[in-house]
């Protein structure tokens, strides 16, 4: 069984309900405040309910489908409206993700804020000293995953620590610089004050190498600013976050295990995961992915995939156009299917539907879940941080401050022995280093989610979004891309307060 923490999830729409506008952050008048609140056990309840806000689809359940805004796949059924967003159709009005994280970023925030605001007012002593600490912690945490993505995405938000009401509720932006200054306070408090145990977080909770991960993620993207030249001192902060969480974690012994049900539980890999516990508390991985299709693969990025000698598709001798996954990297076979699921000994599913590109996506599927479809009971949890990420943000940010490194060398083989994949070859540039490292990011954290978010921190989504040939539909990227606009129905519900990003008035 899953952990106490999943259970409550189960019943977290009784404890707290969101309201429908993103700003209208949970006002207080939902809370029946007269019964609620009123225990260490309530407490509980309402930290599940925090936690829950993560489940959100496109904070878990549709993370590969997010690399479809990118060169790594393509959505048949413009999930997302990643489509849209692809083909250059990206205004205030767009849907899908434009409108689905701001807004479901800012239900999160509020829950989170009031949380707070109950915790800081509650003075029964069945809650200890420690465990309001913990309880801070853990909500922070979740705040700031939500404040990142507003940052990153949106850049000037508005900055909301307090419940809202009818007579604050219309909030203007603030500096995106405000925002990840609260960001990384909030992730301070959380490395102060979570759990010292790494594998706390196997329950469902954050755990201190959660915040310390998560921070070094938001510090490794916001290094490179608007030029795409990262700023060394950041990526020093990068570096000694990631050499203090990777000493407590082991790379799974089969890369598979990270993404299976069967296999997640106590994994010494995942650093922190958006937890669901079937059958009332599921996600549909199994028919997005392995039935409907959702996400299909490109053709340029099967072709990334080295073989097994560690040269290119087409350079190496074993390319054999005839059985293009014959001696390829592992984790191909492991990443992507084609034309239908087979994970050998008869578990085998045909899709119901199309495969635009002839691939769907394996790597999240559970072969004792088939056959896949709306019957299906999926409880695999979406691995949101973990030590691969971890080692690739350490070998980066240590080739840019101090090209290639014995260090950045290890970090890496550690990463390739994991599927019998040869060592990066000695004598690379700095340069070469680093284009080593940023392919071996897409191959290994392939719908992942985090693709998208890399070609806009290295300030090279343009070059290869617009160069994309295997795609099914027209690519488009404009510089105004590196940040979204606000979406539209909240600049109208604000009256004026909400000002537009300037790229999009």
């Amino acid at each position: 069984m899953k952990n106490y923490v999943e259970k409550l999830l189960l019943i977290f729409v009784v404890i707290l309900s969101s309201c429908s506008d993103s700003l209208d952050l949970n006002p207080e008048d939902q809370l029946a405040s007269s019964t609620f609140w009123k225990s260490k056990s309530d407490f509980d309840q309402g930290l599940a309910s925090v936690y829950a806000t993560l489940q959100a689809p496109e904070f878990s359940v549709e993370l590969p489908l997010r690399d479809c805004l990118t060169d790594n796949g393509y959505a048949q059924f413009n999930s997302g409206s990643a489509k849209d967003i692809v083909s250059g159709n990206l205004s205030a009005t767009t849907q899908g993700y434009v409108s689905a994280i701001y807004t479901d970023s800012y239900k999160g925030i509020g829950r989170a804020n009031l949380f707070l605001k109950q915790l800081a007012n509650y003075s029964g002593a069945d809650v200890t000293a420690t465990d309001r600490q913990h309880y801070e912690a853990e909500v922070r945490f979740i705040r700031a995953f939500y404040y990142f993505h507003l940052y990153y995405l949106y850049g000037d938000v508005p900055l909301v620590l307090e419940p809202l009401s009818l007579e604050n509720q219309k909030q203007a932006k603030v500096p995106g610089s405000q925002i990840l200054a609260q960001v990384l306070s909030d992730l301070d408090f959380c490395i102060a004050n979570l759990s010292a145990n790494p594998y706390y977080q196997n329950g469902g909770h954050a755990a201190r190498t959660s915040a310390q991960a998560l921070k070094a993620r938001v510090l490794i993207f916001a290094a490179y600013g608007n030029t795409g030249t990262p700023n060394a001192e950041l990526l020093k902060e990068v570096r000694d976050l990631c050499i203090a969480v990777k000493s407590q974690y082991t790379l799974s012994a089969a890369f598979e295990e990270v993404f299976r049900d069967a296999t997640q539980k106590g994994n010494r890999e995942i650093i922190f995961s958006i937890n669901y516990l079937a059958p009332s508390n599921t996600a549909p991985w199994d028919m997005y992915y392995g039935d409907w299709v959702a996400a299909s693969p490109l053709q340029n990025l099967v072709n990334s995939f080295e073989y097994k000698d560690g040269l290119p598709y087409g350079v190496s001798p074993l390319t054999n156009p005839a059985a293009p996954f014959l001696n390829r990297d592992p984790r191909l076979n492991k990443t992507v299917f084609v034309d239908h699921p087979d994970f050998g000994g008869g578990k085998v599913h045909t899709p119901s539907n199309p495969r635009p590109t002839g691939y769907g996506v394996l790597k999240f599927l559970a072969p004792e879940n088939i056959p896949f479809g709306f019957s299906t009971l999926s409880q695999q949890d979406a691995v949101v941080l973990r030590l691969a990420e971890v080692l690739l943000m350490y070998a980066e940010a240590e080739n840019e401050i101090n090209g290639p490194t014995i260090n950045v060398y290890q970090a890496i083989k550690d990463l390739r022995d994991r599927v019998n994949m040869p060592a990066f070859p000695a004598g690379l540039t700095k340069e070469q280093m680093r284009e080593r490292i940023r392919h071996e990011r897409r191959v290994e954290l392939a719908f992942e989610g985090l693709r998208h978010f890399d070609l806009m921190r290295w300030r090279t989504a343009g070059a290869v979004l617009n160069n994309v040939t295997d795609g099914l539909q027209p690519y488009h990227f404009e510089d105004k891309f590196y940040k979204w606009p606000i979406p539209q129905t909240e600049i109208e519900k604000s009256g004026g307060v909400l000002v537009q990003n300037p790229d999009y008035k």
